[in-house]
């Protein structure tokens, strides 16, 4: 009798965010026969072209441009994916800060904006999802939303009595947060690019974090992913509007990377499983129950 597939549920705020946190880790186990699902839970609608090289978007056309992007980096990374349907917040700038948007994604009532992922996770039946710190891994409101709604979805679609009509309840066995850019990554290949006389792209980062600590967040999993490299740039790339294919994801060293920080990171947030810290695989403790 052959064992049921393991099961990944990406929930990310943007297009372009599963490219740029977890990507290659999300394509390693797609290839090695995962069902992987990224779930974006707004459209990017209100994202500005960051490609100099892009040229203009034409009015009104950013939605389709952005679905279309966000297809072909799904190809790039063999993953399926769902929208979870709401607009982005963009990111108000300013002195007095302006109000958000009205209708967006981060003024949504927290049971109306996670209804529809507790349904996905209840139709999808994930064994593991992966998401944001409370924090948003950055503070933009999308993704400090993508949080509150992750971890709601992460406990209510277990609980029958929750959410009723968003189908059969499905208890998820391990919750996981993306510890992209940690500050030991940033010096560890900071000093390496560095050491072998080429120029970081991380030296303005770290004057940042030297004057504004970064919060500390607790790696409990590193997955090695160098392999997969090559499908994590291809789906950065497919966010032409977003990506400059000359800017900074492309500025490390292919081979630097691959030597000294070959893996990507992530925070066990939850567990319905026993497992030992520290691990190399989202799947550490689940491979055994779901066989």
């Amino acid at each position: 009798m052959a064992s049921e597939r393991l099961r990944l549920l990406a929930v990310h705020a943007h297009p372009d965010d599963e490219s740029s946190k977890g990507a290659a880790t999300t394509a390693r186990y797609a290839a090695e026969g995962a069902e992987v699902l990224v779930v974006s839970c707004t459209g990017g609608e209100r994202g500005d072209v960051l490609n100099p090289s892009y040229g203009e978007v034409a009015p009104g056309a950013m939605p389709d441009v952005r679905r279309a992007e966000m297809a072909e980096a799904a190809r790039a990374l063999g993953v399926q994916h769902r929208w979870l349907g709401f607009v982005d917040s963009g990111l108000p700038e300013g002195d007095p800060l302006p109000p958000l948007p009205e209708g967006c994604f981060a003024l949504q009532p927290l049971e109306e904006a996670a209804a529809p992922l507790v349904a996905i996770v209840r139709e999808f039946r994930p064994h593991v999802i992966t998401t944001y710190d409370e924090n948003g891994g950055y503070p933009h409101p999308d993704h400090i939303m993508c949080h509150k709604v992750s971890r709601e979805a992460w406990e209510a679609a277990a609980d029958p009595s929750r959410y009723p009509d968003a189908g059969e309840p499905w208890a998820a066995l391990k919750l996981y947060y993306d510890v992209g850019f940690s500050p030991e990554r940033i010096r560890t290949l900071h000093e390496e690019i560095e050491r072998r006389g080429g120029t970081s792209p991380f030296a303005d980062w770290l004057e940042h974090m030297a004057d504004r600590p970064w919060p500390a967040r607790t790696v409990t999993t590193k997955v090695p992913v160098a392999d997969f490299f090559e499908a994590r740039d291809a789906a950065l790339r497919a966010h032409a509007t977003q990506i400059d294919p000359a800017g900074f994801f492309f500025l490390v060293p292919r081979d630097v990377e691959r030597e000294v920080w070959p893996t990507e990171e992530f925070e066990l947030a939850e567990a319905r499983v026993p497992t030992s810290l520290p691990e190399d695989d989202l799947f550490a403790g689940v491979r055994g129950v779901v066989a």
